[in-house]
């Protein structure tokens, strides 16, 4: 690496060295010609060992299109929640970015993140975030006893208010059915038992969370929440409870995030999303994630140095928050086989939160070959 005449800036190889991803340096033909030392200790092996190794001869991929895509050396590649075996070492659950390197033909340099350690919400290990749990989990119960309570209270009003706000009991009455169900979803997080997913109208979800949260506040809907939908999206494979708790948590964050704002807004949008988006489920198989909904504020944002951790337990910016709300955002999401991300926008002051859904459709098309390809 060359340097401008008087400066003093450090040499690539101690840049990557001091990294915490791991980094692997490909030679072409997808040896291994660098390793960092958190890609030495991600692998177990030391720089001498790795050198001349193939990476295929490191790392399994159970989906041979991500390999394959990987040896495509002029072709960047993103990849989400994938999970990978390492030879002695086990599986885990990682993001990974490969890239070419300028000017350098059949060179490609890989980064990985490691999620399997801060699993936030969807660890079995008896870990320290299945320790953060037990607290939750011991409310669990106390909860449910005066839900049962309000919605015995809503169905005894329902008989006495008129017909026309019958809407208003009606909804009570769901939205205790719905939390008392996501208290027992709570109480069973395991990912040995998979979750039930179905075929789901994203914009049904999305009205109906806010539908729920301008009956909670009882005052102006301000700042209002801007609907951006394309209408011709079909169904995600998601579960419609989930979505709607989803929806609640990211647009009350939002709304509480920009509320003291005079010109504060909201806005929650869907799209077919471009590129290359994989997901690996608990099975390995990927699958594409095209459907993104996003909700975005133009409030002040998270503190930057709170921001890689606000998916994790007890991590809030709230004076009187308890964060749990994204995490359990998080666990909703990957049990419908989707991913989240955060994003800050500082040049045009906006946070956005972008959730990616696979289609009802892809599933049911992969589930009728998998079955025909049995019989």
């Amino acid at each position: 690496m060359s340097q401008p005449a008087g400066s003093n800036i450090p040499e690539a190889g101690r840049v990557l060295g001091s990294l915490p991803q791991a980094v692997l340096l490909l030679e072409p033909g997808q040896s291994i010609a660098f390793a960092n030392p958190a890609a030495e200790q991600f692998l177990g092996q030391s720089l001498r060992r790795l050198v001349g190794k193939r990476l295929a001869d490191v790392l399994t991929f159970p989906d041979a299109r991500l390999l394959d895509r990987i040896e495509d050396v002029d072709t960047p590649v993103s990849a989400r929640e994938i999970l990978i075996g390492i030879r002695d070492r086990g599986s885990r659950r990682i993001d990974i970015n490969v890239a070419p390197v300028a000017d350098w033909a059949g060179w490609q340099i890989l980064t990985v993140h490691d999620n399997t350690p801060t699993d936030a919400l969807g660890d079995d290990s008896g870990g320290a975030d299945n320790a953060a749990l037990r607290g939750p989990e011991i409310m669990a119960h106390e909860i449910k006893n005066p839900l049962a309570g309000i919605r015995g209270a809503a169905q005894l009003l329902a008989r006495r208010v008129e017909e026309t706000d019958r809407a208003m009991t009606d909804l009570i009455t769901s939205e205790v059915d719905r939390i008392a169900a996501l208290i027992d979803r709570m109480q069973r997080l395991s990912r040995k038992t998979p979750p039930v997913v179905e075929a789901c109208n994203l914009h049904e979800a999305a009205r109906r969370a806010i539908d729920v949260l301008k009956a909670g506040t009882f005052a102006d809907d301000v700042p209002r929440i801007e609907e951006e939908f394309d209408p011709s999206l079909p169904a995600v494979l998601g579960s419609p409870d989930g979505l709607v708790q989803v929806m609640i948590n990211l647009l009350s964050n939002a709304r509480e995030a920009c509320a003291e704002q005079g010109s504060g807004r909201v806005v929650i949008r869907t799209r077919f999303a471009s590129g290359l988006q994989l997901h690996a489920t608990d099975s390995g198989r990927s699958v594409r994630l095209p459907v993104e909904l996003r909700v975005s504020d133009n409030g002040p944002g998270v503190p930057a140095a709170m921001r890689d951790h606000i998916f994790e337990p007890f991590v809030t910016t709230k004076k009187t928050g308890q964060g749990l709300g994204l995490p359990l955002v998080r666990k909703l999401v990957r049990d419908m086989n989707g991913r989240i991300s955060h994003e800050r926008d500082e040049t045009g002051g906006w946070t956005h939160f972008r959730v990616h859904l696979p289609l009802a459709r892809e599933i049911r098309s992969r589930v009728t070959q998998k079955q025909k390809g049995a019989t």
